[in-house]
Order: structure tokens, then sequence, then C-alpha cells
């Protein structure tokens, strides 16, 4: 019936109505004995299926089964159970209207105030690896139906689709029942449950006819396609609306993840102190995180304006490890370090807290503080926004940028695919060990630097950055003159191929001792002419490091 089939005879508005019927069927069973104990305090009847029901009655709680209600046992394992008359129509009668209430006591049905249902794990299961029927039984339908159904009518039924809203259907027995504002709200949050259910259930399928129907003579052409779907949906939630954007003329919102296999990161990020974040502050913050983490060793990366000025591992047999790689990577640049993003790839210590007590860091974020660096961070640097990573942080596997009418989509780059194992060495003689720990370390940090990007590293420590220069001669000036006197005796990692052999020389009159870069330049033999000339070593790495 359409809202203009209303009339004032029959439509009668409910605001507060008290919970005096509960449908209950959960694959989530968190809080769920405590949600049941609470509702028959409240003399609120329920009405249950299967495993849920199971658990309601082995907590001493009295409860209906679906089969007395529908009198019909659940069949075909479990696939059909709620899918009746004897249920929906308690879901979905609109009891404002006058003759659904006479309908509903005519077949002796009895309506229901509060359903709480939560789906079968499909998106676990696929997340598992899960394949096939293992898969395609883990699809609810009678869920589904239910949640829609009273989602419908939220104008006389609350719908709970998420254990999160357990604490807040407790507090309404108390108060009363439910407003119509929380059950609107709550058939807004259902619906989009069963919206991100469905996308999930629809992607699996679509990957399933596309791995099925793939023909042989795809599978051996060079474009086939290695793995991309043919459509993306973005599941996410808004967290936060932002003070502004980039600029303060224009607005800007954060967005988490909300699928349970997604990646954790900077979106869910633990505030400890600190001004509220801005969407610079979690663009540097990322790139920062990125950064650091490329490392497996104690790691710090300096971060402004989504560059880096200072990036360094922690040197053998540190004492405390990771304050002595932030004092390595602070050296690097001081005056760009100021108003700086810090990020760590290990607990914040008491002596890293201490280094940063001097200059102003914008932003600083870890896995984890000792106690005491959090104290002191917390007393001493007030505005600083400290943030502590989740720790099942990870990097997506694929990255989507935006540009005007689609997305680009593409692998993220790797760190662990550039091993020093596939360089070929094009001029000089093999490097000492701790030469070739530092183009190590070069090849690996210059990935964090935008294009065209030259890192020069000495140390385990970054010495001088040249970064998003319009020609790569240029980038190698300013790596040289941030390094300055140091520059003697470091290395160079190059992001792409030099296209001359001008930035070479640049690199060499200025002490430079060894070069990692990609090679594949036209003019590659010039550059590695100038090499053997000067009898450096120079290694091309087969791939490159552009970030754009």
């Amino acid at each position: 019936m359409s809202t203009s089939q209303y009339s004032s005879s029959d439509y009668r508005h409910r605001d507060r109505i008290a919970i005096e019927r509960a449908l209950i069927s959960v694959s989530d069973k968190t809080g769920l004995v405590e949600l049941a104990t609470s509702l028959h305090a409240a003399n609120v009847a329920i009405v249950s299926t299967g495993s849920t029901a199971a658990a309601i009655k082995a907590a001493g709680i009295p409860v209906t089964e679906v089969a007395e209600v529908t009198g019909f046992a659940e069949a075909l394992d479990g696939r059909v159970k709620t899918l009746h008359p004897n249920i929906h129509a308690g879901l979905l009668a609109d009891l404002r209207l006058v003759n659904h209430e006479q309908q509903l006591k005519e077949l002796g049905i009895e309506p229901f105030q509060l359903v709480v249902v939560n789906l079968y794990p499909f998106v676990q299961t696929v997340a598992s690896g899960a394949v096939g029927d293992a898969v395609v039984e883990q699809i609810d339908i009678g869920g589904p139906a239910m949640v829609r159904a009273s989602a419908k009518n939220f104008a006389n039924v609350a719908i709970v689709a998420h254990p999160d809203r357990y604490a807040e259907i407790k507090a309404s027995l108390v108060e009363g029942g439910t407003t119509l504002t929380q059950r609107r709200d709550l058939a807004a949050e259902a619906f989009s449950h069963t919206a991100r259910y469905d996308t999930a259930v629809a992607s699996w399928f679509v990957k399933e006819i596309q791995s099925k129907t793939m023909s042989e003579d795809a599978q051996k052409s060079e474009l086939k396609n290695p793995g991309f779907p043919t459509e993306i949906e973005i599941d996410a939630d808004l967290v936060s609306v932002l003070r502004y954007g980039e600029n303060s003329h224009q607005a800007a919102a954060l967005y988490r993840n909300a699928a349970p296999a997604a990646v954790s990161g900077i979106a869910q990020a633990k505030q400890h102190a600190g001004k509220e974040m801005s969407f610079n502050n979690y663009i540097d913050a990322d790139a920062a995180v990125r950064a650091a983490y490329d490392f497996t060793e104690p790691a710090v990366a300096i971060i402004k304006h989504a560059n880096p000025c200072g990036i360094a591992v922690a040197p053998k047999g540190a004492i405390d490890p990771i304050a002595e790689a932030h004092s390595l990577a602070y050296l690097c640049d001081d005056v760009s370090a100021y108003g700086g993003v810090v990020a760590a790839n290990r607990t914040v210590t008491l002596g890293m807290a201490q280094n940063l007590l001097n200059g102003f860091t914008e932003v600083l974020i870890a896995p984890g503080y000792e106690l005491e660096a959090l104290r002191l961070l917390l007393e001493r640097k007030k505005s600083t926004r400290i943030l502590e990573l989740p720790r099942n942080y990870s990097r997506e596997t694929h990255e989507i940028k935006q540009i005007s009418g689609g997305f680009l989509v593409q692998e993220s780059d790797n760190f662990d695919s550039f091993s020093s194992t596939n360089w070929k060495l094009v001029s000089g003689k093999m490097p000492d060990d701790q030469t070739m720990s530092d183009l190590e370390f070069a090849w690996r940090a210059v990935r964090a630097v935008k294009s065209n990007g030259i890192l020069l590293a000495k140390n385990g420590a970054s010495i001088g950055i040249g970064m998003g220069q319009v020609n790569r001669k240029d980038s190698c000036k300013l790596a040289i003159e941030r390094g300055i006197i140091q520059v003697a005796g470091s290395v160079a990692a190059s992001d792409a191929f030099f296209p001359f052999k001008d930035g070479v020389e640049m690199l060499i009159n200025a002490g430079v001792k060894a070069i990692v870069q990609p090679g594949g330049s036209m003019r590659d033999e010039e550059v590695i002419a100038v090499t053997k000339e000067a009898g450096i070593p120079m290694f091309f790495t087969g791939e490159r490091h552009f970030y754009h």
C-alpha cells in the first residue's frame, strides 16, 4: 500500500512502541545471551531459529522455536525455516492501519516489534579460501528477507542487524520501547547491510563466471585479465566530516573500509591526543606509514607534503633501534622535518619520544607506545596528533585512483619483488657488503619519493632526496644540495632510468660511489660509459619505482 492510500480514518501515528515480541536469528552470536537475558527480564516473548534458539535455551531463557509458530519443521538442511506467512505477516503488518490489525487477528498471527537478524558469514567464508558449494551454502535467503521486511515496516518494527546495537535496544527496554527516529535509523543501517551482502554475493558469482568461461585463447593472450573484476564496488562507512580538504574552500570527509575482510590502516588508527586530523594529515600519514613499513628492520620515515624528507633504518647493534632510526631520518633534512609527519614501524620508546621534544611534529604514528613514552608525549607535545596503528595493519593489494569520468586500478608496488639478487652489474666491481646494503636500502626508500625521484643514502639512512622534479637532472641537483658534505661516499638510487648522462655525471662529480637504477633508456650505453670511466659500480634492476 502506498502512502497515498492512507486515509485519516485508518492511519494512526505511532512513535514509541513497546517491545512485546522479538524474533532472533543470528549467525554472529556475540552478545546474544546478554540481549536475550534483558529481553526476558522485560517480559518480551522470544521466537528464534536453530542454533540461535539452542544458545538461548542453554542459557536457561524461555524461547519459542520458529517451527512452533509456522507449524512447519525446518526443511532442506535448514534452507527453509522462516519463509512462511506466520513469520512475514508478523513482520510486515502496518499496525497504523486498522485493516492490517484486523487481518492479523483473523489469521491468528501475532506481530513482532523487534527483529534481530545477522546474515550467514558469506564474506568471511570467501576470504577463508572456500570454493564452490561451500560458498554457495553461505548465501543467506531467509535472513535478508526478514531484514528487508522489518526495515520496510520500520514504522512498527525495530530491525537490528549488528551486535553493536544491542546496548541501544537494552536501553530502549528501560525507556518503554523504541522511537520512530530510532527505528528509521536502524532500517537504513539494515538496508545498507543487505545491500553490501548482495554485492558481495554478486561479485563472487562474477569472478566465478569469469574463471570458468575464460577461453584457452584468452589464457594464452598477452592481454589476458590477471584478475580484475568486471565491476568495482566501494564498501565504506562515513567516519567523520573533516574541517576541510586540501584547501579551506574544499569540503572533505573520512570513510573507513566496511567489508569484514578489508585491510586495516590509517583509517582505523586510534588517536591518543592532538588536534583533529585534517585531510592533508591523513595523506601524509599514509605516505609515512607506507615508507616506514617498506622495511623489515626498525625504520622511521618523516614525510612532508606526501614526500619523504628523511628515511632511515636502525644501525646494527643499536641500543634503542627505533630512537636511533628516528635520529638518522631527522638528520637528513631537519629544516623540512619541521611540521612533518613521523611514522615508525616499531613501538615508540621513551628515547624516541625524547627525540621528538625538540621541533614540531604534526602527526606521530606507530604500532604502539611504551607507557612512559606516551605519558611524556601527552604532557609535552599536546598539539601533536598521536596515532596508533591497528596491530593487523596491512597494505592493500590494489590501488584505486580517481580520474575524470572513472577510475584507474593497479596492483600495489610491492617492494618485496625488488631483490638485489635480480640486479645486473653493468659497470665497476662488485661493491663491498656495506655499499651493497646501502644500495638495497636506497632502492627501497626511493619507492616513497614522488617521481622524478633521486635518493642518496649512507649507512642505512637517506642523506639527500630530490623529488617531484620535471626532469631527472634537477632531482639529482636537489638531492646533492640537500646532502651537502655527506654526499661524498654515498650511494644513489633513481626511481626510473636516466634518459641522459648529465644526471649521472652530476652525481659522480659530487662524490657518489655507486648507483642503482632500472635501466632501459635508449642512451643506456652512454650512461654506462660514464660510470665505467669513473670506475664506480652501477646496477640495473630491470624494474622502476614511479610514484605519482
